[in-house]
């Protein structure tokens, strides 16, 4: 009987340490992954007097616009609207589109949260150029 006994406590030894091998191996892998990057978010604050009507997200080099990020609603003229975990690299481009179909637009840098204040004396793009 002592020799089965030896082999059940010799397997039972392999088992515990491939098991503790696996779970160092795997922790490690896990620990090794590059981390995400923290998504950003902007805030849009409109001072333009005018109603901010539709808000789309560009890359910075180029003018093919995402979809309406406002989703059927506005921003009023003294109001704010934040857009969160938007970005995460680089730059991106916000145009706002106003009531009377004009644009303003900012490029922000996506490293952090940050606001965009459009100012009361921003001059829209009204397509007049």
């Amino acid at each position: 009987m002592r020799k089965s006994n030896s082999k059940i406590r010799s397997r039972s030894i392999y088992w515990s340490m491939a098991l503790v091998l696996t779970f160092s191996v795997l922790t490690t892998v896990a620990g090794s992954r590059p981390a995400r990057p923290a998504m950003a978010g902007i805030t849009v604050v409109n001072n333009s007097g005018l109603e901010v009507r539709h808000l789309y997200l560009s890359a910075v080099d180029q003018d093919n616009w995402g979809d309406d990020q406002l989703n059927n609603s506005s921003i009023a003229s003294g109001a704010s609207f934040t857009l969160s975990g938007v970005c995460s690299e680089g730059s991106i481009k916000v145009i706002a589109e106003d009531q009377n179909g004009c644009f303003f637009y900012k490029t922000v840098s996506c490293s952090a949260d940050s606001t965009w204040t459009i100012a009361s004396d921003a001059t829209p793009d009204c397509g007049n150029n």
